[in-house]
């Protein structure tokens, strides 16, 4: 391999190289299921009127699914009467109720 072929091969990988991790750089980081900043300023969300989407918003550890189960929960068996009866639905716990105590009301 002569002189200059040497160099066109090295500035060849050296240019796709900082392509390559330029590229990787600007790539959008994975999504992360952020609170919106609205949602922490807010005051406590009613587990007895917030709709799914408002409590998975409003909760701490709480997604879509789990939201969804507490509002099916509350469908079927009437409103809330105490914080604590969240424990009923399936998947919540008690941690994830002393978490949430300040963010809810009923």
């Amino acid at each position: 391999m002569n002189k200059s072929t040497f160099h066109a091969f090295c500035l060849t990988l050296a240019l796709g190289g900082a392509l390559y991790s330029g590229s990787l750089a600007a790539a959008e980081p994975p999504a992360v299921q952020a609170k919106p900043l609205a949602a922490l300023m807010a005051g406590p969300v009613s587990i007895n009127d917030a709709t799914a989407e408002q409590l998975a918003t409003a909760m701490n550890g709480i997604g879509l699914k789990k939201a969804q189960a507490i509002v099916s929960y509350r469908e079927e068996y009437g409103r809330f009467t105490a914080l604590e009866q969240l424990k009923e639905v399936p998947g919540i716990g008690s941690a994830l109720v002393e978490r949430n105590s300040d963010r809810l009301k009923l």
